[in-house]
Formats: C-alpha cells, sequence, structure tokens
C-alpha cells in the first residue's frame, strides 16, 4: 500500500453531495490521489447504486465511481439535515454538488452562505447548462449535452442520424475538467498564499464543446458546418477502421507525411504511394473512396496478426478495435495495470478500470470499490461530529439520515 506522506491529495477533505456520474468521478479521481472523500448521499441513494449492470443487487457503476470514498446519509432539504451539513462544511477543503441552479441556495446552502462559514472552501458546482443564461434552470445530463455542444451532429454516417455514444462520454470529460479546475483553485489558494477559495460553474456541454476543437473558428473564418462523416476524416487520408480476413477491425490513422507514405506503400506499393494524386492530405481527401480502396483492400486479404505485425514493421499506426474481452487479454493494458483488482465487502475480488494517470513520486491507489448507503454514519456523525446514539437514532427516525 502507498505511504499517506506519497499520496499526492493527502490532508485534503472533500464532500461530494453530487449524483450519478460527473460530479462523483471528480470526487473518484481525487480520492485515487489520496484526498479524504466524504460521499453525502440522499437517504433513498444514489441513482446511480440502481444504474446500469447489477450483481447480486449491487449496482457495479457506483462500485466504481465511488471507490476511495467513506459514504454517510444526509437530507440536506431538511433544516437539521442543513446544519449538520454546515458543520461538516467548516472543515472541508471541496465540495462537489450537482443540484439543479438555485436549489442549494433554497436550502441556504448556497455559495455565499457557505463561504462565510468557510472562507477557504472551493464549491465545485455541476449543472448541464451552468449558473448562468437563459437556460440555467433547465435540467441536463450527459446526453443533453452531448447533443447540446455540436458532438452528436457530427458523429456518425453521413447518410444516418446525429449519434450519442453510449457511455457517459460528455460526463466524464467535464469530470475532467472540473478536477484540474478545482486543482488550479486550491493551488491559488495555498501556494499562491491567498487562502480564499472560490466556486467553480462547471456545466456539462462546455468542456465536451471544447475538446470538439476549432469549429466556431471555421465557421467564423470560412462558414464552415462540420458534417457527419462516419469514420473517415476531412483532414486527412487513409483514416477509418477496416474489417481483416478474420472478421476484426482495426483502426488508421495517418496524421504526418512519413507515415502516410509508409501506409500506402505497404498496402499498395511505390506506384500507391508516389501516385500525384495522393501527395497532399487535401488531395488524398479529395480521392478517398481510391485510397480507402487500397488500404482496405490489403488489409481485407489478410488476418488480425499479419495485419498488425505488418504495420508495426513499417512504423505505421494501427490499432485493433477491441471490445473488453479482447482489453482483458492484452499485455500493454496489463503491464500497465490499467485494469485493477480490489477487495470489496459485497462482491469480493473485483477487477475494474486502474487509476490514471501514472505519476512516478506521488500514484494513485485503489484502496477500495464503492460503499455502502450509510456505511460511514456512526463514524462521522458519532466520532467527528460528538452526536451521541440517541441523537443518531433520532435523526433516522426523522428521514434526516
Amino acid at each position: 500500500m502507498t505511504n499517506d506522506n506519497k499520496q499526492a491529495l493527502a490532508g485534503i477533505k472533500v464532500i461530494d453531495a453530487a449524483t450519478v456520474i460527473a460530479g462523483p468521478t471528480i470526487g473518484m479521481l481525487l480520492g485515487d490521489f489520496g484526498a479524504d472523500v466524504l460521499k453525502i448521499e440522499h437517504p433513498r441513494g444514489d441513482v446511480l447504486r440502481n444504474t446500469g449492470a447489477q450483481k447480486d443487487g449491487v449496482g457495479l457503476w457506483f462500485k466504481m465511481a465511488n471507490r476511495n470514498k467513506r459514504a454517510i446519509t444526509l437530507c440536506l432539504s431538511k433544516p437539521k439535515g442543513a446544519e449538520l451539513f454546515k458543520e461538516m462544511i467548516k472543515t472541508t477543503d471541496v465540495l462537489i454538488e450537482n443540484f439543479r441552479t438555485g436549489t442549494m441556495e433554497k436550502w441556504g446552502l448556497g455559495w455565499e452562505e457557505l463561504r462565510k462559514i468557510n472562507p477557504r472552501l472551493v464549491m465545485v458546482r455541476v449543472t448541464g447548462f451552468g449558473q448562468t443564461g437563459p437556460y440555467r434552470e433547465r435540467p441536463g445530463f450527459g446526453t443533453v449535452a452531448e447533443a447540446f455542444s455540436g458532438f452528436a451532429a457530427i458523429t456518425g454516417e453521413a447518410d444516418g442520424p446525429p449519434t450519442l455514444p453510449n457511455f457517459g462520454l460528455a460526463d466524464g470529460i467535464a469530470a475532467s475538467y472540473g478536477t484540474f479546475a478545482l486543482m488550479f483553485a486550491l493551488y491559488h489558494r495555498d501556494a499562491q498564499g491567498g487562502g480564499k477559495g472560490q466556486y467553480i460553474d462547471l456545466s456539462i456541454y462546455e468542456p465536451i464543446f471544447q475538446v470538439l476543437g476549432p469549429q466556431p473558428l471555421q465557421f467564423d473564418q470560412l462558414g464552415e458546418i462540420q458534417q457527419r462523416w462516419g469514420n473517415r476524416s476531412k483532414n486527412n487520408a487513409p483514416r477509418n477502421t477496416y474489417q481483416t480476413k478474420d472478421g476484426h477491425w482495426v483502426a488508421i490513422s495517418t496524421n504526418s507525411p512519413a507515415i502516410v507514405t509508409r501506409v500506402l506503400t505497404l498496402c499498395g506499393g511505390e506506384e500507391a504511394a508516389n501516385d500525384p494524386r495522393f501527395q497532399t492530405p487535401q488531395s488524398r481527401v479529395e480521392h478517398i473512396d481510391e485510397v480507402d480502396g487500397i488500404v482496405a483492400g490489403w488489409i481485407r486479404e489478410r488476418t488480425l496478426d499479419v495485419v498488425m505485425q505488418a504495420f508495426e514493421e513499417a512504423e505505421a499506426a494501427i490499432g485493433p478495435a477491441y471490445n473488453i474481452s479482447q482489453i482483458f487479454e492484452d499485455p500493454q493494458y496489463a503491464a500497465r495495470n490499467d485494469i485493477v483488482e480490489v477487495a470489496d465487502d459485497d462482491l469480493g475480488t473485483v477487477r475494474m478500470t486502474g487509476a490514471f494517470p501514472v505519476m512516478s513520486e506521488t500514484p494513485a491507489e485503489i484502496r477500495h470499490a464503492g460503499p455502502r448507503k450509510g456505511q460511514h454514519n456512526d463514524e462521522i456523525y458519532q466520532d467527528e461530529l460528538g452526536l451521541d446514539a440517541e441523537e443518531i437514532a433520532a435523526l433516522k427516525e426523522e428521514g434526516i439520515i
């Protein structure tokens, strides 16, 4: 087990009062690097416990997104619950919440109130559309963000509908942006000596909008609206997925002239590599059917192992389009500990995605999977807040915890 002094975020106290994916994933990332993350759920539990695949009634997505956290139940909308929450905020470094805009204020737990209690607090506020603007009160989830951001409109086949991912793409990207934003805030508070916290207004649609690239600039300067084009790219060719003789799929990208030459030489010989039509990205895109035909035809006549070996020998970029069972067998994933074994009270030993990124001096560590609902109620309410057994029983009776 990693020593505490090697945990990058040891000593940072986090309250994760968010639900489902984006907010809890921020808490997961902080916990992986040693922060003390307290998961606060409504007494009825986070909906993620009942979302997606389950085993023996245990939600597997929750087990991953809430690993390395302690868990308590608390109803923030009730005055007693709000008061207990304020007591915890006094010693908290980071608060993560994703209630609809204005909800925390309605409960007397908005930023202006909490900053008075703890001026050092960093508050991450995750919503579909942000805290400002005409859509600020709209409910918003990752699916909505993937459509609203422009992602769905450019994803899929040219003659097909806008395409959504079947996993939490926008939520995952938002979580990454939220994590580095709050680390900026902690650096400003601590390393720069200001001592003051701040709140972070994190919409779900803006991070994925950011990673879509220079579309606004292209529209502004050229009037271009990017269209769906399947797995091809308007920037270069060959770039596509191709099927092998034994029914597998591989993905190829050629983002440098040298790799283009290697791929065309391998698949079509010197004649293809030197074809005047294929010498610039623009001309290859113009003749994309011919370029794709050369590559697809060569790959279609060979098995996956032969294709992979030939591309590696040619030093050309290629990757198999894996499913999860193939990932479990791949030596690169094994060597990098991308899937790790974790002990769990409910399911025994489980395997899940490892913690990233790799850091030489302060590595991440998965200490345990997501906890049971309210598993640490006594530890927090009794040991840390000083309530006695009778008071805790009364809170349960009133539906506050």
